[in-house]
This record gives C-alpha cells, sequence and structure tokens, in this order.
C-alpha cells in the first residue's frame, strides 16, 4: 500500500500565467463591437424617443434626456474599446487561457483534461468580418466553460482541431 503525503508546495515556484504572451483579437472584432453597440443603442433611441412622443411631461426634459443619453454612449464605446485592448488568449501545452476585463481583471485557464465539449460560432456579423467565437465548455459546468470572441475563422478552426487532438489523446 502507498503511504499517503500531502507536502506543501513552494509557491514561488510555480509558473506565473500573469508572464504569458497573450494573442489579441482580431482587430476586425472592434467592428462586429461597433454595429453590436449601434444596434442597442438604435433600441434604446427609439424607446425614448417612443416616451418622449407619447409623454408630453418628459419632453420638458428633452435637453437634459439627450445629453445623458449621448453621454452613455460615449462612455459605453470608450469602456468596449478599453475592455477590446485588454482581452487575449493563449494556448499552452496543457491548458488554454483567456484574460478579459478593464477595472477587474479576469484571467481563465482551462486545462485540455477538463473540457469536455468545443464549438465555434459565427454570429451574422462575425460571418461578414471572417471572425468566430470558440466555445468551450468543461466538466466544471459553466462557471468553468471559455467563450473566446473574436478570432479569424482560419485561426479558430485550427485551434479547435488542435484542442480536439489533446482531448481525444487523453481519453
Amino acid at each position: 500500500m502507498k503511504e499517503f503525503t500531502n507536502e506543501t508546495l513552494d509557491t514561488g515556484s510555480l509558473p506565473k500565467y500573469e508572464e504569458v504572451p497573450l494573442n489579441s483579437l482580431s482587430k476586425k472584432y472592434w467592428n462586429v463591437m461597433l454595429i453590436n453597440i449601434f444596434i442597442f443603442l438604435l433600441i434604446v433611441g427609439i424607446g425614448v424617443t417612443t416616451v418622449l412622443i407619447f409623454n408630453a411631461d418628459v419632453r420638458a426634459y428633452l435637453y437634459i434626456i439627450l445629453g445623458i443619453y449621448v453621454v452613455f454612449a460615449l462612455l459605453m464605446i470608450t469602456l468596449y474599446r478599453a475592455s477590446l485592448k485588454k482581452r487575449g488568449f493563449a494556448v499552452r501545452e496543457k491548458d488554454i487561457m483567456y484574460t478579459s476585463g478593464i477595472i477587474a481583471l479576469s484571467t481563465t485557464v482551462v486545462p485540455f483534461s477538463r473540457i469536455q465539449h468545443i464549438a465555434l460560432d459565427e454570429g451574422l456579423f462575425s460571418r461578414i468580418y471572417g471572425l468566430g467565437e470558440l466555445r468551450i465548455f468543461t466538466a466544471g459546468g459553466s462557471s468553468g466553460s471559455l467563450h473566446i470572441p473574436g478570432i479569424q475563422i482560419e485561426k479558430a478552426k485550427s485551434i479547435k482541431e488542435l484542442l480536439m487532438k489533446q482531448i481525444n489523446e487523453a481519453d
């Protein structure tokens, strides 16, 4: 019978994921984000206009509402642009990693051994720009799943094939 051990690891000697060079998302992905932002702002604008047309009391605040709408739109565009610069991914020897976030940086590292399923999605606007979203599902459920948008479709297909090969070899 093998003797049980549970030694303490020196955390200083562990590899640092923060030092991993990341692949950035495609620059074309910004166009997809802008289209989505524009559609959202258009829907909000139609809603605000409808309220202004049918509610005379609100019309007195037209310039205030318009100012808030413009500031909201500019803030939204600025934050999305900043978030795009902070996103990146890396495929390493034993795992795949994705980093995102502006204020709170989020890094997800998924070991190949935890991957259950891989999907490659192409939305309408992404397809126009030749982009795809790699969706990696893990054994841990939705909290461990990984979604990497804005990858050139050919690169996304090759990453998917590599990951499929890795998880098939593990079986």
